[in-house]
């Protein structure tokens, strides 16, 4: 795995201890559980319960391995005390396209992204175009068929 750092939002961060919690503290103790008493009702080979139980086990521990690494890299920043005029990690920033349709698009890290709600990774095509930039500024982003070009009408740190 990387060693890169994990920017990350207080929210993402929320998100990641959160889904951390939930699977160590409660999901898996369940099924270890089950597990027990599946083992303990004899042929393991035929025992769907006890079969089940340990792909699930796995599918939780790898999980659980990968959030540990991902909370370990965090760099939390707070949206809220940044000052720039120019886009960085946290801002929600409003563009517009050639004919005019506005994006707005907040640059979060990779574990909080949401395409749908605007959160975007800061390693993203769009997000790299915009990091950097100011408003009035004119955006190149290069599409999988095309380029398309967006301009810079606000940046806000929320």
């Amino acid at each position: 795995m990387s060693a890169t750092k994990n920017y990350i939002t207080p929210k993402g961060l929320a998100k990641l201890k959160s889904e951390y919690h939930e699977l160590f503290h409660v999901e898996r103790p369940k099924l270890v559980e089950t597990v027990a008493w599946a083992a303990s009702n004899g042929d393991r080979s035929e025992n769907a319960d006890y079969i089940y139980g340990k792909r699930r086990l796995r599918e939780i521990d790898r999980r659980l391995g990968f959030l540990g690494h991902r909370l370990e890299l965090a760099e939390v920043i707070d949206p809220s005390t940044l000052k720039s005029a120019t886009i960085v990690f946290g801002a929600t920033v409003t563009i517009f396209d050639e004919d005019e349709k506005t994006f707005v698009y907040q640059i979060v890290g990779e574990d909080e992204t949401e395409a749908a709600s605007g959160k975007i990774s800061w390693k993203s095509p769009m997000a790299k175009a915009l990091l950097g930039r100011k408003i009035g500024d004119d955006v190149n982003v290069q599409k999988p068929q095309s380029e398309e070009i967006f301009s810079i009408e606000k940046i806000e740190y929320k």
